[in-house]
């Protein structure tokens, strides 16, 4: 496995990050803690979850919490990320979506609880709130920091703008600020090359793209099954896997390559300099197969170029070479 610095932070992530959304839900507690045993086997010490995720909400937390205690020694290995922003099914009107210090300072001692820690390496928030203001906002993370509940403060799902935004209120209060931004990012989903993307790079932001593989349609797959993930993001992205000629022929490029469909989707999406760790959610631990090879794979230039071209959202511009707002100014 290989190692990045996480934005403008010290610390070094895997640069494959283990999603746990599925926790709870699509694997069951036997299975979620053989996929923790085996991805930290393969180096991948970066770990992230949600308040949310689980079925009911804190269930991944709570097998997360579990495992660490039956597990002694390795919270201390793993770089630990949850997120705060959603309803948690409390009642009242400051436990609707968004956050504030009220509303924060309750989820993040039930996080901490659920997850048998003293603190949570990267705390961040799901989605942008545009009515908080950056003195709450940063007021508040300031202090979780100061009390050690906190070590890093992360965003996900944030604009371009909402990032300059914020980061600019945390520089001038002599902080850190926002040093990772997670957001949906694969060769299907390239709208974070217009902005997003541009933005994190030039202010220190790591970006942790989740679902690179864009829920199994660019994991080879020439069917989906009713009722199955792909099936589901097929529907989300109007696209199916069956009789179509970009996968058909994205499969042949990998075959040129000698690598797998998953393999170089995750590598295409490392390769972006913004990039920091990609976040791959897995069900089994057979899914963990070949994700230390994708962090290990330097595509070239021409393949890159082709696979911008088969994936084009820019109409012939790509946007690797025309960024916002070239991309969209004359």
């Amino acid at each position: 496995m290989e190692y990045a610095y996480l934005g403008r932070s010290n610390v070094k992530v895997s640069k494959v990050c283990l999603g746990t959304m599925h926790f709870g839900q699509r694997a069951t507690e036997e299975e979620s803690f053989a996929i923790m045993d085996r991805a930290l086997e393969m180096g991948i010490q970066f770990f992230d979850t949600a308040n949310v995720y689980g079925d009911p909400s804190g269930r991944s937390e709570e097998i997360i919490g579990r495992w660490f205690s039956q597990r002694s020694g390795r919270r201390e290995e793993v770089v630990l990320a949850t997120k705060v922003y959603g309803s948690m099914g409390q009642e009242g009107p400051n436990q609707e979506r968004g956050i504030s210090a009220f509303k924060i300072r309750q989820h993040v001692a039930d996080s901490l609880r659920r997850l048998q820690t003293d603190r949570i390496d990267l705390y961040q928030v799901h989605h942008i709130d545009r009515h908080i203001t950056p003195d709450e906002f940063w007021g508040t993370f300031e202090r979780l920091q100061a009390k050690g509940d906190i070590l890093y403060v992360g965003t996900s799902n944030f604009p371009g703008w909402g990032l300059a935004k914020f980061q600019m209120a945390a520089w001038q209060r002599g902080n850190v600020g926002i040093v990772s931004e997670q957001s949906m990012y694969s060769l299907l989903c390239r709208y974070p090359e217009l902005e997003v993307l541009p933005a994190a790079q030039d202010l220190g932001i790591g970006v942790i793209p989740y679902m690179p593989l864009a829920g199994g349609l660019l994991t080879g797959k020439t069917k989906s099954e009713q009722g199955s993930r792909t099936h589901q993001v097929e529907g989300e992205y109007g696209i199916h896997v069956s009789d179509n000629e970009m996968f058909q022929q994205f499969s042949a490029l990998c075959r040129e390559l000698g690598e797998t469909e998953s393999v170089v989707a995750i590598a295409w999406t490392l390769a972006n300099p913004a990039v920091t760790s990609a976040i791959v959610g897995v069900r089994s631990v057979a899914h963990l197969d070949g994700l230390d090879r994708a962090a290990a794979l330097r595509l070239d230039a021409d393949t890159l170029k082709r696979l911008d071209v088969l994936f084009d959202i820019s109409r012939g511009r790509p946007l690797r070479i025309a960024p916002a707002p070239e991309a969209y100014a004359w």
